[in-house]
């Protein structure tokens, strides 16, 4: 494959980039660490001196200001001493302009309580007035003493900072981990998205895949067990049947083309309905098993099965009336199947002709599981005894296909796209749209469920439907869960507001990679 991205794509993918941390706070608490004395700025001045006590005996003696004094003065306690010394240094004071404070403080607003200089060593030591007082008075009589206490004092801060030192450390840490998830994230969705091929033509990148390319998708049709599941899924097998059966007008003597025929059975149903010809077209190995079910039921003469991709093979028609396959995937659009049928139809399909099913929409819904959540995402915060968080980041993305029970569903459901099998495009089948999904009772939201519905109904005077949705008869395709990584608190009456995002992954055009965007949090998920 080509792995070339156009320039347009790369400048939307790279446009979003991932905010991540900045690092200057990290810069600046390195350069702190790399500071082996510990300063004390002064009040009024940039001198930097290597003590509270020097700092303040530098106020006194070089800006006539005693600390300890105006303190006093004015009967600060601890808040009140904190604010006092913010204040200074927010406001820039000058020695003068505070002395002449006399009764209203202008420092006794709560916003002087932030501390208007990081780390200031005037505020973590949190003084004793009263001490400070006294170790000034015995600064003189006891030198001796007061280094001593110094040095203890200087030990006690360069304790604290490196305990400082190493939260910060650790929260940078923190922060760089989820950065480096970030960017894990942002080039595996860039893989994920590039195209895996130039020059794509309108007939969609399945038409353009060649047979190698595609031989893992048909062998998996090769195997029996796949169609034993399909043909016992009843919903599915019997709506075909029921809606040919029962509009037989639709089919008499009408040429009909079965696009992935399988086992036959669609093909028998139509030949059964009164169509004149039908024409199968498989390329799994399956196609032989089909011949003979077909020769084993006397449909020779009105059946002609043939082996190979729709977009390679040679018909032996050049028109047909109806176009019958059942194409779908998982939540609808996996596998791609439906590109192979609208590539049937504009290149055969005649003018007053018709697609079966005609009609199909996809629904999601909010599921409340907490069991589910706990037993798929909570597992892995204690594993055992160990934690295995980082697990999530792995697990969430993956949407699982599975048979939700009812009662998990907590909101109205609502339809996100309607596909018409007869007018669709094939660029129609990636998209984007917003959803809102009325919440029912107060719960945890756990995850976003989507399913499909199908219509025949198009000159029917029989229309038949069937669902795939948690509420209906369970079918081979179950449903589609995406599990949310943390859960969302919800409210009933409320409305859960969101975006979808859905298109083929460009490496594997048969699977598909869907953004769901729900309360501002946003998460991919492949199904594959």
């Amino acid at each position: 494959f080509s792995r070339a991205t156009s320039t347009s794509e790369n400048e939307e993918a790279f446009d979003e980039m991932p905010e991540l941390s900045d690092s200057e706070d990290e810069d600046a608490w390195e350069d702190e660490v790399a500071e082996n004395e510990i300063k004390v700025n002064c009040l009024f001045c940039d001198r930097l001196l290597n003590s509270v006590q020097d700092a303040f005996s530098h106020c006194k003696l070089e800006h006539h200001f005693d600390i300890v004094s105006a303190v006093q003065k004015h009967k600060l306690d601890d808040y009140g001493y904190i604010k006092f010394i913010n204040y200074i240094r927010l406001m820039k004071c000058t020695p003068e302009s505070i002395m002449s404070v006399c009764d209203t403080a202008p420092w006794n607003g709560d916003e002087f309580m932030k501390p208007a200089l990081q780390d200031d060593l005037l505020l973590q030591i949190e003084p004793d007035v009263e001490e400070l007082w006294d170790g000034q008075r015995m600064a003189a009589d006891q030198p001796d003493q007061l280094a001593e206490e110094s040095q203890t004092q200087a030990a006690l801060l360069r304790a604290q900072r490196a305990e400082e030192n190493s939260r910060r450390a650790e929260e940078a840490l923190a922060r760089a981990l989820e950065d480096l998830h970030k960017l894990k994230q942002f080039a595996q969705n860039l893989v994920m998205n590039a195209d895996v091929r130039t020059g794509v033509s309108a007939a969609g990148a399945i038409a353009e895949l060649r047979e190698d390319e595609d031989e893992a998708y048909f062998t998996s049709y090769g195997h029996y067990g796949i169609h034993e599941e399909m043909l016992k899924d009843k919903v599915r097998t019997e709506s075909y049947r029921d809606f040919m059966c029962l509009n037989p007008d639709v089919f008499k003597d009408k040429v009909v083309l079965d696009v992935g025929c399988g086992t036959g059975i669609l093909s028998m149903f139509a030949a059964r309905a009164g169509a004149k010809k039908v024409i199968g077209v498989d390329q799994s190995e399956i196609i032989y098993q089909a011949m003979d079910i077909v020769r084993s039921n006397s449909l020779e003469d009105i059946i002609t099965l043939i082996k190979g991709r729709i977009e390679e093979v040679d018909l032996p028609v050049e028109k047909v009336d109806i176009i019958i396959s059942e194409w779908m995937g998982y939540f609808l659009l996996f596998e791609s199947m439906l590109d192979s049928v609208l590539y049937a139809r504009d290149k055969y399909l005649a003018d007053e002709g018709s697609v079966y099913p005609d009609l199909c929409t996809i629904s999601l819904a909010a599921v409340g599981d907490m069991q589910k959540y706990s037993d798929r995402v909570a597992f892995w915060d204690d594993v055992y005894g160990f934690k295995m968080t980082c697990m999530k980041k792995a697990v969430v993305p993956e949407a699982v296909v599975e048979v939700l029970k009812p009662e998990t569903i907590i909101s109205e459901p609502t339809v996100i796209r309607n596909i018409n099998c007869n007018t669709a495009t094939i660029s129609e089948l990636e998209f984007s749209t917003d959803f809102s999904l009325k919440i029912r009772e107060d719960t945890q939201c756990t995850a976003i469920v989507g399913y499909f519905d199908v219509f025949f109904d198009k000159n029917c005077t029989s229309k038949v439907m069937f669902s795939t949705g948690p509420q209906s008869t369970k079918t081979h395709w179950k449903q589609t869960v995406f599990l949310l990584e943390n859960p969302l608190p919800v409210q009933s009456g409320n409305t859960l507001q969101g975006k979808i995002t859905v298109h083929k992954n460009r490496k594997d055009p048969r699977s598909l990679i869907i953004t769901i965007s729900v309360n501002d949090v946003k998460q991919t998920y492949s199904l594959q």
